[in-house]
């Protein structure tokens, strides 16, 4: 498929800059592909949908506060580094981006807070990347406060404001374990302890996998033709509890629900020859889109994605395009929300 074929107009107004008031209280929008019949309902009635032995797989990754806002040593311009990755542990080696990058070279000393951190540039990578080392003497854990004081929730450049304090909490599941992600596995924001109790009364099974996910979930595509674009790789483990939760609701028919497109990733990046899930930890950059034959999950909930963004043509791929884009359609006229903080799909 090509990249024009994931182009609709999105009205401004339909993006969400804030989440809604209770997060189990979003529009969920079910579309059904064996029937395809449309409807609208509740988040917290995604329950209805599910019964004892399906299973949900979910993304434990936890953001952290990666844009830091700094000056640049002698001329005290403002910097903005948004943390990626950490390369070294122990000599705080850091992959970023840099804002504005022409300014930045190997060499210059950066500042955050008060001097509470400071930085060396070592080397270019791209455009905008370099790799920085922070220059901290004190133990780890010290320094990984410091930068959970002086960051800023790395909110999207599509939510046109500045983060808030109240992002912190929102812009994190309520199940978020292991840190490493620079952006929220979305689709979870909406899960409330309630709506999982729920879910677990009827006897249905929360696995955990973990995808870092990083910024090359929203890297535009710049290609038409999508066999040439390349993914950006994230760190992920599929951990052996859930290969065999998921594996022995396959074998008795039930149902596994991809929670995000995240997990759905890590999912189709540790399958078996015999279309099994396999325990699993490395790095992906599996790019899916139109047509493709998912092996493991039969259902999938997922926010409402920007135009041409590759977590719509994942959606395509699982849903349909005709019947996505029907739906996507709906929602537009119905006034869903759409994006990170916006409204959900359940595609069963």
């Amino acid at each position: 498929m090509k990249l024009s074929e994931f182009k609709f107009n999105l009205p401004a107004d339909l993006l969400s800059l804030y989440p809604a008031k209770n997060r189990d209280e979003s529009k969920l929008m079910v579309v059904n592909r064996q029937t395809g019949t449309i409807e609208t309902r509740i988040f917290k009635d995604i329950v209805d949908y599910f019964n004892e032995g399906d299973v949900m797989v979910i993304n434990n990754t936890k953001v952290f506060p990666a844009r830091l806002y700094g000056n640049k040593e002698k001329t005290g311009a403002k910097i903005e580094v948004f943390l990626l990755r950490e390369l070294n542990q122990e000599a705080h080696l850091w992959d970023v981006l840099v804002d504005p990058a022409r300014k930045i070279r190997v060499g210059n000393k950066l500042y955050f807070g008060n001097g509470d951190l400071v930085a060396e540039v070592i080397d270019n990578t791209t455009s905008r990347g370099r790799t920085i080392r922070f220059l901290f003497d004190g133990p780890d854990e010290e320094f990984y406060k410091t930068i959970d004081s002086l960051g800023e929730t790395p909110l999207p450049k599509y939510i046109k404001r500045k983060a808030e304090p109240e992002d912190r909490e929102r812009y994190q599941t309520i199940y978020a374990e292991h840190v490493g992600a620079v952006a929220a596995p979305t689709a979870g924001l909406h899960f409330t302890k309630q709506v999982l109790k729920r879910l677990e009364i009827k006897g249905v099974d929360i696995c955990p996998i973990t995808l870092h996910v990083g910024l090359g979930t929203f890297r535009p595509v710049d290609v038409e033709d999508l066999t040439k674009h390349k993914m950006d790789s994230e760190n992920f483990i599929v951990p052996n509890s859930t290969a065999e939760i998921v594996n022995n609701a396959l074998d008795i028919k039930k149902r596994v629900c991809g929670i995000g497109t995240t997990s759905m990733r890590a999912l189709e990046s540790s399958t078996s020859a015999n279309g099994r899930l396999k325990p699993n930890e490395g790095w992906t950059d599996k790019f899916i889109f139109p047509p493709y034959d998912f092996k493991i999950a039969n259902s999938l909930v997922t926010n409402f994605h920007m135009p041409e963004s590759t977590l719509l043509m994942m959606t395509c791929a699982f849903g349909g395009y005709d019947l996505v884009m029907k739906a996507y359609k709906q929602a537009i006229k119905e006034k869903y929300k759409f994006f990170s903080y916006g409204d959900a799909m359940l595609i069963i």
